[in-house]
């Protein structure tokens, strides 16, 4: 029987259980958070830099079905400056971001501004404080997930990205878990 997860991945950890026989090199990978079966693996995964929602899953079927581009990923994303509408209808769009080494246009997304500034737990890494001039937060959600996909996005439109929290796949999400905190679910709802 197949056992599914979905955890709050704090910033600092890589979306990993193992590093390919070399030293960690005191990285912090996905299996310091908790007791998991030998063959769990992650599914899709988020930068060491990134945080927030991701699954966990026993199931190769369920890995592919979620990683596919028909499944939504919401992210919220605190950027540079006082992010302007242009730069919303540019996401919204599609904008040229480069993929190892080639050019890749974006599918159009959702993109929007948040009004309030979402709460999240306080990360092990400081954010630059607004002595360094304003921030903003965004909501994106897309289908697909290309490398470094947000961040390279929100710097095409001029608006760098400072904190990346992922807060929903499909129709399952973050809110209420606190960084490293792991629920087992009897299945996803996607």
């Amino acid at each position: 029987m197949h056992r599914h997860f979905k955890i709050y991945k704090p910033y600092g950890y890589l979306s990993q259980f193992i590093t390919n026989e070399r030293p960690r090199k005191k990285k912090k990978l996905l299996g310091d958070l908790g007791d998991f079966p030998a063959e769990t693996m992650s599914v899709g995964r988020l930068d060491q830099d990134s945080e927030g929602l991701l699954f966990l899953t026993t199931s190769g079927k369920v890995s592919a079905k979620v990683s596919g581009n028909k499944i939504e990923k919401e992210y919220y994303v605190q950027v540079d400056g006082q992010v302007t509408s242009k730069a919303i209808e540019q996401l919204k769009n599609g904008v040229e971001i480069s993929i190892n080494g080639k050019s890749y246009e974006t599918l159009p997304c959702k993109a929007f501004i948040l009004e309030e500034r979402p709460t999240f737990p306080e990360r092990a890494k400081k954010i630059r404080d607004e002595r360094h001039g304003p921030t903003s937060w965004i909501s994106i959600t897309l289908t697909e997930g290309k490398f470094r996909q947000v961040k390279k996005m929100t710097a095409a439109v001029g608006f760098p990205t400072l904190r990346l929290v992922r807060v929903r796949i499909g129709n399952e999400k973050l809110e209420g878990m606190d960084a490293g905190e792991v629920i087992e679910l009897s299945e996803f709802s996607l």
